[in-house]
């Protein structure tokens, strides 16, 4: 199985909860990463070079998905449009599209980038904050989905859920200098982040799609 995973900070407790589950070697010898920006993502699961992975939520609706997500209540401290000539981020699709729904003009940045923009003290609007003023609803960025080993990845995608992943330390100082950020700054993000999809989340998701699909004038 070749799997997926978008190389930000907001999946770092999946990516650890995934480590420990593959114990074996065997295991090892037939499961494999690949890492990438959600766009580059998106598009390996689409050419089937990737059998499951996160993708981002406007591309869902593709494949047969988990309830397991990226999700955002309220803000989510990296994704913004910032002030400047309309950009959209290369390495984004629902991000750029949400702006255009929201109606906001400037350059939309993502990811961790976007984070140390706000840890630094950058100004810019949230788009999760924008979108649940409009709308009451958390955002769902991404969603785990796949295009085979489907019974395998629910599996995975259940455990997970059902597991309270904890960071060692080690690993929270490495993640975060390599970021140019602190460890309780990287927590402190990673407690704005949720992966179950609940019915809100489900329902927000649902709405969004409906407004990429049919996008008022």
């Amino acid at each position: 199985m070749i799997f997926g995973s978008i190389s930000y900070l907001n999946l770092l407790p999946f990516q650890l909860f995934l480590k420990k589950q593959i114990k074996d070697s065997s295991s090892k010898m037939a499961f494999n990463y690949k890492r990438a920006v959600p766009s580059r993502i998106n598009r390996a699961l689409r050419s089937r070079e990737i059998n499951a992975g996160f993708i981002s939520s406007i591309e869902s609706p593709r494949y047969r998905c988990t309830d397991l997500g990226i999700i955002a209540n309220k803000a989510v401290y990296s994704v913004f449009v910032i002030e400047g000539e309309d950009k959209k981020d290369k390495e984004s699709a629902s991000s750029n599209r949400l702006a255009s729904i929201l109606n906001l003009k400037g350059e939309v940045i993502i990811g961790d980038k976007a984070l140390k923009y706000y840890l630094d003290g950058g100004v810019g609007i949230d788009l999760a904050t924008a979108w649940y003023e409009k709308t009451s609803l958390p955002f769902v960025f991404g969603r785990l989905c796949y295009n085979c080993y489907g019974s395998n990845i629910q599996k995975i995608s259940k455990n997970f859920m059902q597991k309270p992943v904890k960071i060692p330390q080690y690993i929270l100082k490495k993640e975060a200098k390599k970021r140019g950020i602190t460890s309780k700054q990287l927590l402190w993000y990673l407690g704005h982040i949720e992966y179950k999809m609940d019915y809100k989340s489900k329902r927000s998701l649902k709405l969004f799609l409906r407004e990429v699909k049919n996008p008022k004038k």
